[in-house]
């Protein structure tokens, strides 16, 4: 099964989970184009909404996240990509983006 980007957004929001520790690393979004060469490469594109871009995720870095399987949910319209990440996953350096606890 791929996704349908005729069908409503041409945006999927995307879940990168480390593949051992099954840690949800970040969320982001990718379009047609950003899937395609996540397939192709075997590591993580996705569309930038506020540069307007591709990025390939450890392009600056060096922290690439090797692509070991990617899942669609049953709509069809949001992907779980589950890697081997090479470095931390946030621009902060932290492992995960999500380490801010709501008080």
């Amino acid at each position: 099964m791929k996704p349908d980007f005729a069908k409503g957004s041409s945006l999927l929001p995307t879940v990168v989970q480390d593949e051992a520790t099954k840690e949800v690393l970040m969320v982001a979004w990718m379009n047609e184009e950003s899937f395609y060469k996540t397939v192709e490469t075997g590591e993580t594109w996705f569309w930038s909404r506020s540069r307007q871009e591709l990025w390939h995720k450890g392009g600056t870095s060096g922290h690439v996240q090797r692509v070991v399987r990617m899942k669609l949910d049953c709509d069809g319209d949001t992907l779980l990509v589950l890697v081997k990440p090479e470095g931390p996953a946030c621009h902060t350096g932290a492992n995960s983006c999500f380490f801010n606890d709501i008080e």
